[in-house]
């Protein structure tokens, strides 16, 4: 992008987009912060009235969608919001989605076609998620229960940042769909075992019921609909669909994709997870 470019973060607050954000601002670019508390305000089911205030002057948007891009209503939404952006001015849009997620998939054709440099950053679980959502009260009560246990290449978020802000800044990135993963496949209860061993607290894993597994999330103090859209996700995709590594971090990064066992050993020296 050209150096008086100003970067849109749709969800700059969130786990991924305030990582975006920081490293924006390192660079000294400019960074508008869309979220429902922000002046203005944006809101991606309230008000579509709310995006385009947003959008005037910037070039870039980096685009999360709560609670899910694969969730009913998100395609049309987002295809709204592309039309909005492209109108407004905006020249490149950059889409974070859910690897292996078929609804979201057909979200992501929704920011194709409108007249933007689209790129879209599909990702595994995070291994954040262990730190920062919603796997963090489970690991302090000493167990983390869900329907499954595939394995799964947790990708460190401080790589999928990196990548989003490779392809919204460069060039060369137009048209392509990158997965994202970490080196190794990890289950479930390999990293209930890790974390244990790391933190020198007792943490397991429990195979429950989707049922269960929705109402400890809700206990744990995860909203009703983000519990509901996350076991059902873990229905669909939770089957082996991901259980491969791909190698697109180091193509986008030219580095290697960081590991689980140092994101472990690294989150435990911060004391998140101590009682």
């Amino acid at each position: 992008m050209t150096d008086n470019a100003t970067y849109l973060l749709i969800g700059g607050n969130g786990k991924t987009g305030r990582r975006v954000a920081e490293r924006l601002v390192a660079h000294d670019l400019p960074v508008r912060i869309g979220s429902r508390s922000g002046q203005p305000a944006f809101d991606w089911h309230a008000d579509p009235a709310t995006w385009a205030p947003l959008m005037r002057g910037a070039t870039a948007a980096y685009v999360t969608y709560y609670p899910d891009l694969g969730i009913p209503g998100a395609a049309p939404a987002i295809r709204a919001f592309a039309e909005v952006a492209a109108e407004a001015g905006v020249r490149r849009l950059v889409l974070l989605s859910g690897r292996g997620e078929e609804d979201a998939a057909a979200s992501e054709e929704m920011i194709k076609g409108v007249g933007l440099e689209w790129t879209v950053v599909r990702s595994t679980w995070f291994a954040q998620d262990f730190t920062e959502h919603f796997l963090l009260p489970p690991v302090l009560s000493g167990v983390i229960s869900l329907p499954t246990d595939v394995p799964e290449p947790f990708v460190d978020l401080e790589d999928v940042a990196d990548v989003a802000v490779a392809a919204l800044t460069e060039d060369g990135h137009h048209g392509r769909t990158y997965e994202l993963t970490g080196p190794h496949l990890v289950t479930f209860a390999e990293a209930a075992a890790l974390i244990s061993e790391a933190s020198g607290r007792p943490v397991r894993f429990e195979k429950v019921t989707p049922a269960v597994c929705t109402e400890r999330m809700i206990a744990d103090g995860v909203p009703v609909e983000e519990a509901e859209a996350l076991t059902e996700l873990f229905a669909r995709i939770l089957d082996g669909r991901n259980a491969h590594v791909t190698g697109d971090v180091t193509a986008v990064t030219g580095r290697p994709a960081r590991d689980f066992v140092t994101f472990v050993r690294d989150a435990a020296a911060t004391g998140v997870w101590n009682s």
